[in-house]
């Protein structure tokens, strides 16, 4: 991790292979938006190991919104609002504890400490996900508690590591929603609450200006690199067509599984 950039957040501490795999990042990131969301969760890492891990919470959501865009726009027409206003009530709860995590974890300096509790989290939520056949349906995502249990969470990850696309990806697939439907509520949801997200990141930089989540140069690299997110956008709306509904389903949890496993061990 390149601790220069983490603290001052200027571009020329990045270096080449940073730069490189920011790119990459970003393609991934229009990718994950417009073809499979669930390799969106993969930025997370990445991301962080560029930026440093508080860093990268900030220096990620104007990506993120970019990408946002051009989700609402393929999809607009597709979204199952009925879920999105199940989940309004317990998602501004999770993201108002999220806020308040960021600013006191940035004064202790362990907002990594995050990475692997998230993981566990995922971890649960595939478990529920994949048993609620035996369990019964009251255990499921989309069950009266599963949602407020899911709102929660999801709020909660996205405010504190741009990481509620697994949580997500596993109430809307148990929801057991057609592709398209499934990927025009995720497209609303996504930029309703990323856009939600820009002032509670301010009152996060204007709490410990010493400990930024987003710097001058992190906003400069952000629209440098937004090409690479049209182009991944326009491969993933491509791509999208092309994926049978079922491996599309299982491809969302297995890569959910995967990063839950990933932000456990990094």
């Amino acid at each position: 991790m390149n601790l220069t950039w983490g603290i001052t957040g200027r571009l020329q501490d990045l270096g080449t292979l940073k730069l490189v795999v920011a790119a990459f990042a970003a393609a991934l990131i229009g990718f994950s938006k417009t073809g499979l969301p669930g390799t969106g969760i993969l930025v997370v890492p990445i991301l962080a190991w560029v930026f440093g891990g508080r860093l990268s919470v900030g220096a990620t959501l104007p990506m993120l919104i970019m990408a946002d865009i051009f989700a609402v726009f393929f999809y607009r027409g597709t979204a199952n609002w009925f879920q999105i206003k199940r989940l309004v009530p317990w998602v501004i709860p999770g993201l108002l504890i999220g806020t308040e995590t960021l600013v006191i974890l940035g004064h202790a300096k362990q907002k990594d400490l995050l990475n692997p509790i998230i993981g566990w989290i995922v971890l649960v939520m595939l478990g529920v996900s994949l048993l609620r056949g035996r369990w019964g349906e009251k255990l499921a995502p989309t069950s009266k508690l599963g949602t407020a249990i899911t709102g929660a969470l999801a709020g909660f990850t996205t405010m504190i590591s741009n990481a509620a696309g697994p949580v997500m990806g596993i109430f809307l697939t148990a929801a057991k929603m057609p592709k398209d439907e499934l990927m025009g509520t995720n497209a609303w949801y996504f930029f309703i609450f990323n856009l939600t997200k820009l002032p509670l990141m301010a009152y996060v930089a204007l709490e410990n200006p010493g400990n930024p989540v987003m710097t001058k140069d992190s906003l400069i690299l952000n629209f440098a690199l937004f090409p690479l997110i049209v182009i991944g956008a326009f491969a993933g709306k491509a791509l999208f067509t092309k994926i049978p509904q079922k491996l599309f389903s299982n491809a969302i949890l297995v890569l959910a599984l995967l990063a839950a496993i990933k932000l456990i061990f990094t």
